[in-house]
């Protein structure tokens, strides 16, 4: 998964912002097997505009840090699985274009804001989701090669007796960390 964000990264132009030595790629078990529900998550771990602490409830909070391979990371991506493999091949790219898409441009820590009410989705999730058709569009019309997506065309099942098992980072949400107020 890590090794195709990245080249989705480096081949969709909106996407080339992205560090992916500063994003986890992790896997989570989805609670219940349907077709509806959580995919994939991103995660920041920063505030707004980057910022280390941020204001919630009239509290000031710190993102719990998470190191990995001695970098400190910015993002967690997270597939909730078997849910996310149990979607069509096309789906499931659509899905990690749209997590991908949610880092902010400043890769900062924080997402990607919209004006308005719907910061993280614009106004119309239909014309967010829109857009991430036209991005995998835009990805598979430079003929990248089909082994880094091969694993999407099948089910969650069919992955698993293939490989012996799906084999995943799995990473606790890291916490909002009271800031001492004295």
């Amino acid at each position: 998964m890590t090794a195709l964000c990245r080249d989705l990264c480096d081949r969709i132009e909106e996407l080339a912002h992205i560090e992916m030595d500063r994003v986890l790629v992790c896997v989570a078990q989805a609670r219940r097997r349907t077709n509806y529900g959580t995919m994939a998550k991103l995660t920041p771990l920063r505030f707004e505009n980057g910022e280390e602490v941020g204001e919630r409830n009239g509290r000031w909070y710190r993102c719990q840090r998470v190191m990995h391979e001695g970098r400190e990371m910015r993002y967690l991506v997270t597939f909730y699985l078997p849910r996310f493999h149990d979607q069509v091949p096309r789906e499931k790219l659509v899905t990690v274009v749209h997590e991908l898409y949610h880092i902010s441009p400043a890769f900062d820590g924080d997402i990607r804001r919209f004006a308005g009410r719907c910061h993280a989705h614009t106004g119309s999730q239909k014309n967010y989701d829109r857009h991430m058709g036209v991005l995998c569009d835009e990805y598979l019309a430079t003929r990248p090669d089909p082994s880094l997506r091969a694993f999407l065309d099948v089910d969650a099942d069919t992955l698993a007796a293939r490989h012996g098992g799906i084999v995943g980072l799995k990473v606790a949400i890291p916490k909002l960390l009271p800031v001492n107020e004295a």
